[in-house]
């Protein structure tokens, strides 16, 4: 069993039920619902919550660990919401945010249009974007819909990359 999912989970000030095999958790930022695999068990007790497998097969033991880190990560964003901030760069490309849609022109002949899913926020301030939201699973999604737009290429470094993202440039033809 995951050495994570043998401790507690303390909810802090978010509140969680379980029932049937929906995980429901509330918290000052919204609410998050999952669906519990059938051979996880989770029990809510005063001191946080316990994620155990129900039975001791393979597929049980190693989900035990896989949800005992959502509903970590269930709890965090519900309290302090996850952000991702992506880096444009090239010359002559930007992005805007027109309504509920992300608008970029990125070099090729048309703009490409990525609209914003529900329940996460984007901001653009010149080059970069910042998505926030409370699920961090949707945020990474997001994330890398808008990374696969334009991803960097190693000879120049054009592209949409990670924040903090390193790029392994390479050299590219010599004069002889």
């Amino acid at each position: 069993m995951s050495r994570l999912a043998k401790k507690p989970i303390v909810p802090g000030n978010a509140e969680v039920s379980f029932s049937g095999d929906t995980l429901t958790v509330k918290g000052p930022k919204g609410t998050l619902v999952k669906q519990v695999h059938p051979t996880v068990g989770i029990e809510i007790t005063p001191e946080g919550i316990m994620v155990t497998p129900k039975n001791s097969s393979r597929l049980a033991r190693a989900l035990v660990g896989t949800f005992a880190s959502h509903m970590r990560n269930m709890v965090t964003g519900v309290t302090t919401p996850f952000t991702r901030k992506l880096i444009l760069e090239g010359v002559g490309f930007k992005v805007e945010l027109k309504g509920k849609d992300l608008v970029f022109n990125v070099g090729f002949s048309h703009q490409v249009l990525l609209p914003v899913p529900e329940g996460i926020t984007a901001t653009v301030e010149k080059n970069s974007i910042t998505i926030e939201g409370i699920d961090k699973e949707s945020i990474g999604q997001f994330a890398a819909n808008i990374r696969r737009v334009k991803p960097p290429e190693p000879y120049l470094g054009k592209g949409i990359r990670y924040d903090g993202e390193v790029i392994r440039r390479k050299q590219g033809k010599k004069a002889v």
